[in-house]
């Protein structure tokens, strides 16, 4: 068994691509602004947290699969966000598609707490998501990069999990694709 990995947004996408972490035998943390997908996870073996800062004490690991940029914003650096409970080494997967620019900010932020984010969004659909087929397009560093790569092979198709560049480049090659 894997150590935990922190999952904060369960919803269309974040649900199937949390349970396939769980289906490879990882230990899930997780938690969602809506319950009914938190209950469905806890059912199948994950704990729930409270915030995300909760997420971050229980996890050196921490994906996140939010709308948009503001929401990315406010669970990372919000009141009971990731970074104010975060511990020093852990790395923040954001696999959300936001704006570059903010993606480089919360990397930049990420570093500040002794930790690094890797900006990971994903292409292929909620059938993708539910198949573990994904196309994962990561920037940010190297080293983190490696460090998760067998968690978003979990998730993804392994041969299009691909680091495309430093912090902001993942989210670049999203808008691109």
């Amino acid at each position: 068994m894997s150590k935990t990995i922190g999952f904060i947004g369960l919803g269309l996408m974040g649900k199937p691509m949390a349970l396939n972490l769980l289906k490879a035998g990882h230990s899930l943390v997780v938690h969602s602004r809506s319950q009914g997908p938190v209950d469905a996870l806890v059912a199948a073996g994950a704990t729930r947290a409270g915030t995300p800062a909760e997420v971050a004490a229980a996890a050196t690991r921490i994906i996140t699969m939010v709308p948009d940029s503001p929401d990315v914003e406010r669970v990372l650096d919000g009141p009971d966000g990731v970074f104010s409970g975060m511990r020093r080494g852990t790395i923040v997967i954001d696999c959300s598609s936001i704006q570059p620019a903010v993606a480089r900010r919360l990397a930049a932020r990420a570093i500040e707490r002794g930790g690094q984010m890797l900006d990971a969004p994903v292409s292929g659909g909620e059938i993708g998501a539910i198949n573990g087929t994904l196309s994962i397009m990561v920037g940010g560093d190297a080293a983190a990069f490696s460090a998760v790569k067998p968690i978003l092979d979990a998730m993804g198709n392994p041969e299009k999990v691909i680091r495309v560049g430093d912090a902001g480049a993942g989210q670049v090659c999203k808008l691109c694709n």
